[in-house]
Order: structure tokens, then C-alpha cells, then sequence
């Protein structure tokens, strides 16, 4: 399979060369430059097929033959050794969640697939490979655990002061070996766009071979597309064919991913958005003007993001429709108090402890339900972490009621260590080539 930039249709590269580059000189993102449509019998049958045998058909299918079948199968079989339930809490609404991976949250799926990916490609002798990633929360947690031991790569994880959980500080900062925080006095944008700029810059890349592990990285938004059809696999089994996701949405790569997967034929009625205060595209699907901002704190940490990088992939898949683009995805946008409202209903309603992101996803569910009732549609509401990252926000009935797991208990025993900068470039470039 072929990729290129959307910045630049006729660029092509292969698979390795995407996954390694992360991000064209042109500052575009790589796309595939075509997107198969799986057969019919396949899709009308996936509920006869295991989460690893429907990740292999969808990963086979839009890499064709740069991973052999055997190699392929044997990363996703590693990679992909948690799953995924579709749980439901009522007539037509289930959630599925996503947090059953080593740090908790839906980003495994794409941290770990990757990791295994540029495993497989670096060869022996190579020089070493330099992973920048940028986090507002759970991607740095997932980033490090899939990496951790990797041989011959270096992480460096760079987090906002203050703006993220606890036990996700824990997850970055207490791992050693290959991996290390930087503390950025800024947003999360702040980070992400020092991680860009670092990719542009001719010294830093002529001293290291740099990649990027944020989704940002093709790497990371295919195995997100798995997901999605095994849960619609799960949903055929109840005996359900109409179905329509509620997305918590930051940077747009987990949507990106379903939007993929609609692309190459899951039957998906609607992609609902939901966003905490940071609204730059439910805005756009209401006025039409795409104006990003800078981004705000809120309870829902991972999607405080202001100008989502994803954006343009998603732009990309509609570029000869745009109309269609806007059927397809709807926005809703919810404060910080209606986000515990939420989780308060959630609690009360279900028995359920839904983390800030994914009561958000609830409620922008049950408001798009209302609006649309139909029968034979099934409401599915990703959780993309668990509750257990997010101790602050929950009052203590609802605390109670959270399992903590263990891998959190043993997080808590270890020493943990981050480097503090500002957010200014040359600090960042500074460290880098101090600590080669």
C-alpha cells in the first residue's frame, strides 16, 4: 500500500517510510492512497470472526502485501491481547469500552500495534529511533507501556504542568529504561506543536531519526479502525445491523479511525462528536468556518484540544463531498458541570461509573437519540478510559463503586521522574541535543 500527504496528493511512500517520517516535510498527514472497500460476505459475517481474525482482515486489506501475513498476524496477536466488550445499559444503548489494555485507555490499540510495527521494520544496525509524543493525558501512558524495553528506540513524552490526572502522570513518569517525561509549563497544543516543530527542524533531524507516536502517526489510526467493526461484530450476535457511535473527541483520531472504517464499508448510520468546551468542530459542523483556538482546561483532560490534528485526515476522506461529511458527522459540545451531571445520571440510571470523556459520549448520545428515535438503532458510546485515571472528579458514592486495578496499586510504589521546561523551542531542542 502507498500513502501520501494531504498536503501533497502525488507524494507516494510506502508503509515503513510513513510509519518511520510520522509527518510529510510538507506538514501535511499521510493517508492511504486507496482505501479498500471490504467484501460484503465479510462484513455481513463478522460475527463469526474473533477481534484478532477482523484485525488482521482490515490491517491485510489496507496494508496489502508491506507486512507479510504470518509476520502481520503474529504483531496483532501481540499487540492485541485484551478486549473490547460492547456492554449494554439499556434498549438501544450499549457502551463499549476500551479501557482493558495495559494503561487503561483506548490508545493501546493503537500504541501497541505501532510499537510492534517499527519493532519489525527497525533492522539491526540502524540508527536509533527517537519517539516524540505529545499527550493531554492518556496517549503518553499507552505510548510508554507499548515502547517500554523496545530495543533501539528512545521515548520522550511531553505532558502540559497540572492538566493531567494523577495516576496518568504516574503512567509517564515513572517507566525509566528508554522512556522520559518532559513537564511543558503550557497546554497540550503548546506540546503538540513542539513536537511539530521538531520534525521540521533540519539539525534536530540530521542528528536523530525522529518519529512521532501521537495520532499523528498512520500507525496509530489503523488499529483503531478494529474496534469498530468488533463492535459491530458484537452488536450482529444480538442480532442488530443498525447502529450509530458517539465519539469523545480531542485531537479527531478515534473518530478519524471509524470514519476510515465507514470507508471501507462498516454500515454505520451516524458518527456523533462530542466535545468538552474545546468545540472547534461541532462549531464548524454547525457555521461551516473551521477557526481553530487555543485550548481550555476542562474535567475531560484528553480532549483539550483546540485545534485537532486529525481534522485534515478527516477533511481529506471527504475532500471530493464535503456536503457528505456533515451528514455523516454530527457535534454536541458539553461544559464541565454537565459533564458530572453525566456522570451523576450515568451512576443513578445504570450502576455504571463512566469516566469525564466518556459521559460526555453518553450525554451527546441520548441528546442525538432524542432528536432521531429509531427502534432498530443501537446508541453505541465509546469509554475510552477508566474511571480510575480520574479520581478528583467523582464524588465519593461514585468513587466507591470504581475497581481500582492493580497495575494502578503498583504505579503507586514507584519513584517517578519528569524534567520541567517552558515552551519554548529552543529549550526543547536544547534538551534534546544535551541528552543524545
Amino acid at each position: 500500500m502507498k500513502f501520501y500527504s494531504t498536503n501533497n496528493t502525488d507524494l507516494r511512500v510506502g508503509f515503513k517510510e510513513a510509519v518511520f517520517n510520522s509527518m510529510p516535510q510538507d506538514k501535511g498527514l499521510y493517508m492511504p492512497v486507496e482505501i479498500p472497500r471490504l467484501d460484503d460476505k465479510f462484513l455481513s459475517h463478522l460475527d463469526e470472526y474473533t477481534l484478532p481474525e477482523i484485525a488482521y482482515h482490515v490491517a491485510q486489506n489496507l496494508l496489502g502485501d508491506d507486512i507479510p501475513a504470518d509476520d502481520l498476524k503474529g504483531i496483532i496477536h501481540d499487540a492485541i491481547n485484551f478486549y473490547a466488550p460492547v456492554v449494554k445499559l439499556e434498549e438501544n444503548v450499549y457502551v463499549l469500552e476500551l479501557f482493558h489494555g495495559p494503561s487503561l485507555a483506548f490508545k493501546d490499540f493503537g500504541a501497541r500495534f505501532m510499537s510492534r510495527v517499527m519493532s519489525y521494520f527497525l533492522e539491526e544496525g540502524e540508527k536509533q529511533l527517537d519517539v516524540l509524543v505529545a499527550t493531554s493525558g492518556d496517549t503518553g501512558g499507552a505510548v510508554a507501556l507499548g515502547f517500554l524495553g523496545v530495543p533501539n528506540t528512545r521515548v520522550t513524552i511531553l505532558y502540559p504542568k497540572g492538566k493531567v490526572s494523577q495516576i496518568q502522570e504516574l503512567q509517564l513518569t515513572t517507566n525509566g529504561q528508554n522512556i522520559r517525561a518532559l513537564e511543558i509549563d503550557g497546554t497540550f497544543d503548546d506540546c503538540q506543536a513542539l513536537v511539530k516543530q521538531a520534525f521540521t527542524d533540519k539539525e534536530l533531524n540530521e542528528k536523530f531519526r525522529l518519529t512521532s507516536a501521537n495520532s499523528i502517526n498512520i500507525a496509530r489510526l489503523i488499529p483503531q479502525t478494529f474496534y469498530y467493526f468488533n463492535a459491530y461484530a458484537q452488536l450482529l450476535r444480538e442480532g442488530i445491523s443498525k447502529v450509530v457511535f458517539a465519539v469523545p473527541s480531542g485531537n479527531f483520531g478515534n473518530i478519524g479511525a471509524g470514519l476510515l472504517a465507514w470507508k471501507m464499508g462498516l454500515p454505520v448510520e451516524q458518527f456523533i462528536a462530542a466535545t468538552n468546551a474545546n468545540d472547534t468542530v461541532p462549531a464548524f459542523l454547525k457555521t461551516g468556518v473551521y477557526q481553530p483556538k487555543p485550548s481550555v482546561a476542562t474535567l475531560s483532560n484528553a480532549m483539550d484540544v483546540g485545534n485537532p490534528s486529525n481534522w485534515v485526515r478527516i477533511a481529506d476522506l471527504f475532500k471530493e463531498k464535503p456536503e457528505a461529511l456533515k451528514k455523516l458527522i454530527v457535534g454536541y459540545t458539553y461544559n464541565d458541570e454537565e459533564t458530572l451531571q453525566s456522570i451523576e445520571a450515568i451512576s443513578k440510571t445504570y450502576d455504571y461509573v463512566a469516566c469525564p470523556h466518556t459521559a460526555i459520549a453518553w450525554k451527546a448520545l441520548k441528546a442525538y437519540q432524542q432528536e432521531h428515535p429509531a427502534k432498530d438503532t443501537a446508541g453505541v458510546f465509546l469509554s475510552t478510559a477508566h474511571p480510575c485515571k480520574f479520581p478528583d472528579v467523582f464524588t465519593k458514592e461514585i468513587s466507591d463503586k470504581i475497581n481500582i486495578p492493580e497495575q494502578v496499586k503498583e504505579l503507586e510504589k514507584k519513584a517517578h521522574h519528569a524534567t520541567s521546561l517552558d515552551t519554548s523551542f529552543e529549550g526543547f531542542k536544547e534538551f534534546l541535543l544535551k541528552n543524545a
